[in-house]
C-alpha cells in the first residue's frame, strides 16, 4: 500500500507528497520517476522524484493540478493511499564532477531538477541554481536550493519577488558576465527549455533536458512518449526522459502535447458533470 505520510500545499496550485514506497525509494536514482495512478478508475502519469529517504522507505512527490488525474491526486490526504505506483524508471541521469554547473528550473521544473542538483553537488560540482515562478506566490523550494548551491537567482515573471524576468534572461546575463559552464541542467515548460539550449548552444555549453511529454504505460509500449532526438524516434519513458537539449526537436513535441489538450479539457468537463449527477442521485 502506497500510502501518502504527509501533504503540504506548497502554492495555490501546487502540492508536495510524502508517500511510502520502501522499494521505490531504495531502487530510486536522480533523475527517475514514477507513474501512478490516484483511484482505481484514473489514468496514469509520470511524476519526477524529487527526493527519497531510503531509511524510512518514502519518496517526495511535488504536483501541480493540472489536468483530471492530477486534481484527484490532489484530494488525497495524509492517511489516504495511491491505488497503485510503478518505479523508480527511466534512465538516472549522469553524474560526475563537470565542475560549474547551471540548474535551470521553471515553475515545477525546479522540483524535477532538485535530485540532479543535489546528486551533482554531493560529486563535487559547484552548483549555481536558477529558479524562476509567475509570480512571488507560485516560486516554490527556493530554501533547498538555497542549500545545496553556491549561487541562487530567483526570478519572477512579474518581478514580485526576486529579480523581473525569466530565468533564460538571468543566464544570459551570467554569460555576458564573461562566466563560463561546464554543463547546464534545464527543466521546466517546453517553451522554457526550448529557449534555454537554444541560448546554451550559442555558447556550446553541453545541456541536458528532462522531457515529460504524454505518457500512459512508462514501460515503452503504447508510443505515446515518443519524441524526436537526433533526427530519430525515441520512447522518453525508456530511452530518457533526459537528452541532450541541443538535439531535442522541441517543435514537434510542443505539437504533440498541444494535440491532446482538448481532449483532456473535455473529458475533465465530462468527469466533473458526472460528478455533480452523482450528487445529485445520492440527495
Amino acid at each position: 500500500m502506497y500510502k501518502i505520510v504527509e501533504k503540504t500545499k506548497i502554492a495555490p496550485d501546487i502540492f508536495k507528497f510524502k508517500v511510502y514506497a520502501p522499494l521505490v525509494a531504495n531502487k530510486f536514482q536522480a533523475g527517475q520517476f514514477i507513474v501512478l495512478r490516484p483511484f482505481d478508475d484514473s489514468e496514469r502519469i509520470p511524476l519526477t522524484i524529487m527526493e527519497a529517504d531510503k531509511e524510512d522507505g518514502t519518496i517526495f512527490l511535488v504536483v501541480k493540478t493540472i489536468g483530471l488525474t492530477t486534481k484527484q491526486l490532489a484530494e488525497l490526504n495524509q492517511g489516504d493511499a495511491v491505488a497503485d505506483l510503478l518505479g523508480p524508471l527511466g534512465h538516472p541521469s549522469e553524474i560526475d564532477n563537470f565542475g560549474t554547473v547551471v540548474i535551470v528550473g521553471g515553475g515545477v521544473g525546479t522540483a524535477v531538477s532538485f535530485a540532479v542538483a543535489e546528486s551533482l553537488k554531493e560529486a563535487g560540482n559547484r552548483i549555481v541554481s536558477i529558479i524562476g515562478a509567475r509570480d512571488k506566490d507560485f516560486m516554490i523550494l527556493e530554501d533547498e536550493f538555497t542549500e545545496i548551491s553556491d549561487e541562487i537567482y530567483v526570478m519572477t515573471d512579474d518581478g514580485s519577488y526576486g529579480k523581473k524576468g525569466f530565468v533564460t534572461q538571468q543566464l544570459l546575463d551570467l554569460y555576458e558576465q564573461g562566466r563560463h559552464f561546464d554543463r547546464v541542467i534545464a527543466t521546466g515548460p517546453l517553451p522554457m527549455m526550448r529557449a534555454t539550449v537554444e541560448l546554451t548552444r550559442k555558447y556550446k555549453t553541453p545541456t541536458i533536458v528532462s522531457l515529460n511529454p504524454i505518457m500512459v504505460d512508462g514501460i515503452g509500449m503504447c508510443g505515446g512518449c515518443r519524441a524526436v532526438v537526433d533526427g530519430k524516434i525515441v520512447f522518453v519513458c525508456v530511452d530518457g526522459p533526459e537528452f541532450d537539449g541541443h538535439q531535442v526537436d522541441f517543435d514537434s513535441l510542443i505539437r504533440r502535447n498541444n494535440a491532446y489538450r482538448e481532449i483532456e479539457t473535455q473529458k475533465e468537463h465530462d468527469c466533473l458533470l458526472d460528478a455533480q449527477i452523482a450528487k445529485g442521485i445520492k440527495k
